[in-house]
């Protein structure tokens, strides 16, 4: 199956609603896989019993790095294929886009060899550092991913709401279509 470059289809009389409905589908397949991360995470606390923390606290890390690099590749799909549609469309539906656009200008994401550097986040190190301190170093690496994915979470949430304020105002424009 090819990977579709942009938003745009040809049976959509509305390139600015297909735009908004393929961000829109795209932003909730983000948040499902973030939260899908989280469940297993929630869920390893029953696998306790059974697997010690030197091999349950690892996996942990490998879920959380996952789901984050998964959902960082989606975010960065949304912004190629924003610019793709947005290339594409007339400039008086580009400035209908400007909320979304913006939140893609004003959050932008460094790729992920830049993320897990952790000379490059000394903040997010130390805090994990810390926190490996005070509870086991094992969970030094768990905290450190937890960061990334709690600032995709960040990102995923204002992009959500971007959409949402343009699709309340296409609403606006047609309530037939929405």
């Amino acid at each position: 199956m090819a990977k579709k470059a942009h938003y745009l289809h040809e049976s959509c009389d509305d390139p600015v609603a297909a735009i908004v409905a393929g961000i829109d589908r795209d932003v909730e397949h983000g948040e499902d896989i973030l939260m899908l991360g989280l469940c297993i995470v929630m869920l390893s606390a029953s696998f306790a019993p059974v697997a010690p923390p030197n091999i349950l606290l690892p996996l942990v890390a490998l879920v959380f790095a996952t789901t984050s690099s998964l959902a960082r590749r989606n975010y960065h799909n949304m912004e190629r294929k924003l610019r793709e549609s947005v290339a594409l469309i007339e400039h008086t539906d580009k400035s209908s886009l400007k909320p979304i656009t913006t939140v893609f200008i004003e959050y932008p994401m460094p790729p992920l060899s830049q993320s897990y550097n952790i000379l490059k986040n000394v903040k997010r190190t130390l805090k994990s550092v810390l926190g490996g301190l005070l509870i086991n170093p094992l969970w030094m690496p768990i905290f450190y991913v937890m960061g990334i994915q709690i600032v995709e979470e960040k990102n995923l949430g204002v992009l959500n709401q971007a959409v949402m304020t343009v699709e309340l105002k296409l609403a606006k424009t047609s309530p037939d279509k929405y």
